[in-house]
């Protein structure tokens, strides 16, 4: 009798255990809590983003012809052109709160610009670290409402291509000037007088960008024909011009990888007393003559 009651113990005890084994289930873990989306997120290595892949074209803007450059997207169609990019983290007055109507990752804001609102939409992704992605629609017409709708139709196509993670990226050749860190070409002591004493090189976001003091140098692809007289320059072919209180020095090159299109590089000086004027424009020149020669040059055919 013992040895049989003692197995059936044993036996009702393992079958307790194992019944009990069967019902246990694991404490569930404890929810995470959203992560605010970053512009370094949500873009990546900012020197070599494609804003183009930001745009879905055929949605946005059906039939424009979209050209990336360094530091944005620029799509044409007829007297619209759509704009994405550049970034920019300065504080904006004419940034206002807007009540977007679509979805929005965690510590994303979209919000608008009232600077030239006649002719423009302006939209504004800023990021959770400050840093925001402009959008803008110009034409024409007088349809802001029209404009406005193409504007937040590229909020969305930017924002779904951000959250799908598929954001292009550029690719620069041998010789492209997109490969040229610029604030390396304004630490010259040629520079000292037209850019100020004192004066430090300060990149911008994108890296294609750089300011010391009254001078600035712009590294993109060309988007505009060229216009004005041309003049030799620090060995290059180049155009001089005022626009406000700016004297400019344009210069171009073939962009490598690119055909039909040109790269460019933008010297411009400031005139802090007033409009530039030929004084100022000296001062562009004598830049141009420090900066230009320090460019890589094409590939002789």
């Amino acid at each position: 009798m013992y040895p049989r009651l003692k197995s059936s113990v044993v036996a009702m005890l393992c079958a307790l255990l194992a019944a009990g084994c069967a019902s246990t289930q694991a404490a569930p873990e404890p929810a995470s809590e959203p992560t605010p989306l970053t512009a370094s997120a949500a873009l990546g290595d900012f020197g070599t983003v494609d804003y183009c892949s930001l745009l879905n074209v055929p949605e946005v803007a059906p039939g424009a012809v979209a050209v990336p450059t360094f530091e944005n997207c620029q799509a044409g169609l007829g007297s619209r052109t759509i704009l994405v990019g550049p970034l920019a983290f300065d504080s904006d007055p004419n940034i206002k709160p807007y009540a977007y109507q679509g979805q929005v990752p965690d510590g994303v804001a979209i919000q608008q610009s009232m600077f030239n609102d006649r002719t423009t939409c302006t939209r504004a992704i800023t990021f959770a670290d400050g840093n925001r992605l402009d959008l803008s629609v110009t034409d024409t017409g007088t349809d802001q409402a029209a404009r406005c709708g193409v504007a937040d139709a590229a909020v969305g196509s930017a924002l779904a291509v951000i959250t799908a993670n598929k954001v292009g990226r550029l690719t620069f050749p041998e010789r492209s000037w997109g490969r040229v860190a610029p604030c390396v070409l304004l630490e010259s002591h040629d520079l000292d007088t037209a850019a100020g004493p004192g004066s430090r090189p300060a990149t911008g976001l994108s890296g294609h960008s750089c300011i010391r003091g009254k001078i600035s140098l712009k590294l993109t692809v060309e988007t505009a024909n060229p216009s004005g007289p041309a003049e030799p320059l620090g060995g290059r072919e180049a155009r001089v011009r005022t626009a406000g209180a700016f004297c400019l020095v344009d210069t171009t090159q073939p962009a490598p990888g690119l055909p039909g299109r040109r790269e460019l590089a933008e010297i411009s000086v400031v005139e802090t007393a007033g409009t530039a004027g030929d004084g100022t424009c000296a001062q562009a020149r004598t830049a141009a003559a420090a900066i230009l020669p320090r460019l890589p040059a094409p590939e002789k055919p």
